[in-house]
């Protein structure tokens, strides 16, 4: 059945209208105190989890100030990275800062569920970026966010709009449930297999036999910063360029694609990374994520972003990069990792951590040696990350079937694609 059929008999002929959220919801303009938040009912952009995944608990609870006040009911959505799609529909009443938006229905004819499924659209959050201000932390415009359209059923007739509404979410809910149910399992083996690579990868990389040395990062190559570029500059087809927040949001270990392009134009103002250097991160909200690591495999430079490093050196560009994803190597950085409001990698301090060198003293044995590694950590890595392989892929086509499923129940039409 189409997605048309499918809402024509769901909608019984009744009409649809579309309206700016603005119309029909508001931001919470209400303030609470310190004393009534704590960690299960504090939220922040950290505590939000990715992908409409909802919320954790708070590790940090603000004891001064006030703040922004949620009900239970009331969308909550992180503004900053807007791409990270953090929402979720609040089961309890709480507080929160002025870096999540908190969305409530001021309409009989829409419901907070309803409103809650709406958002999750991966449209919407095309939108927000769109709109987005900022290259370094995008944030989504409130004003631009208010603006947004969205389909209500038969908005003059509160009681048919909510039952139609109703039906929406509770077709949605069953298949999140049996999506969500079928998805944990997957990940729990996932999980599973990642602690098991993890271990083994650790152990391969250890080295505490046989001939090898450790060097600092800074004996073995260089160090070369990017040169800044914003979204604004994104184009369908020019000059390949990796984003800062792209290596630890989109890439592995190792690419040889980039996702995004720049204009040719500005060929002659960018920094590039040479196929074989490892691209590290600069800044990040975790330290994790800082000084996060992906070797560039590809034919041809890459230009980088002003918030990443190239490092330039002679041995084989994934096994340094499968280096630099080691718990002890990870250890080491956290060191090196200014916690201001954004964290900063320490450039110098990061070049003085050591990785293994095996078989110093013999260069061809070396780089026989590092490519042998890297073969039994690729299988690892194909299995664990891969898109295309393994439990990944089955989690991708689970969340695949379930966004098919969203887009035949909110795939309203709009008047201007209505024949007449």
């Amino acid at each position: 059945m189409s997605n048309v059929k499918f809402l024509d008999k769901l909608l019984d002929g009744v009409l649809v209208e579309w309206k700016a959220l603005g119309e029909v919801a508001k931001y919470s303009d209400v303030r609470i105190d310190s004393n009534q938040v704590n960690k299960k009912n504090y939220v922040g952009v950290d505590n939000l989890l990715q992908n409409g995944a909802g919320k954790a608990d708070s590790n940090y609870v603000p004891t001064e100030g006030r703040h922004i006040e949620y009900r239970s009911g009331d969308v909550l959505i992180g503004n900053i990275r807007p791409y990270l799609k953090k929402i979720w529909l609040a089961d309890q009443a709480g507080g929160t800062n002025g870096d999540v938006l908190v969305i409530r229905s001021t309409h009989p004819s829409l419901s907070s569920g309803y409103l809650h499924q709406v958002l999750m659209d991966d449209k919407f959050f095309a939108y927000n970026m769109q709109h987005a201000r900022g290259a370094k932390m995008p944030r989504g415009d409130k004003a631009k966010i208010l603006e947004y359209c969205i389909p209500i059923p038969c908005p003059n007739n509160p009681e048919k709009s909510l039952e139609i509404q109703a039906e929406i979410v509770r077709i949605l809910d069953t298949f999140t449930e049996l999506t969500n149910e079928l998805t944990n399992e997957l990940t729990n083996e996932l999980t599973a297999r990642k602690k098991q690579y993890n271990h083994y990868r650790d152990l391969l990389l250890s080295f505490e036999d046989g001939d090898v040395e450790w060097k600092p990062l800074g004996k073995i190559g260089e160090f070369i910063r990017g040169k800044r570029f914003t979204k604004a500059d994104y184009v369908d087809n020019g000059i390949n360029v990796i984003h800062y927040g792209e290596i630890y949001t989109r890439y592995g270990v190792f690419t040889d694609k980039a996702f995004s392009q720049v204009r040719e134009d500005m060929a002659n103002s960018l920094r590039y990374a040479e196929s074989g250097d490892v691209v590290i991160t600069d800044v990040g909200e975790t330290v994790e994520d800082v000084g996060k690591a992906v070797a560039w495999l590809g034919n041809g430079r890459v230009a980088i972003h002003d918030h990443c490093y190239a490092f330039r050196h002679s041995m084989n560009p994934k096994f340094v990069s499968y280096c630099m994803q080691t718990a002890s190597f990870i250890a080491e950085k956290a060191k090196y990792v200014a916690r201001t409001k954004v964290n900063t990698l320490l450039v110098n301090g990061f070049s003085k951590i050591s990785i293994p060198v095996p078989y110093p003293n013999d260069s061809e044995k070396s780089l026989a040696e590092q490519a042998r590694i890297v073969a039994i950590l690729d299988k690892f890595d194909a299995l664990t990350t891969s898109i295309t392989e393994g439990l990944p892929c089955e989690i991708e086509l689970r969340q695949k079937q379930y966004t098919y499923y969203r887009e035949l129940l909110l795939n309203f039409l709009k008047p201007e694609a209505v024949e007449v």
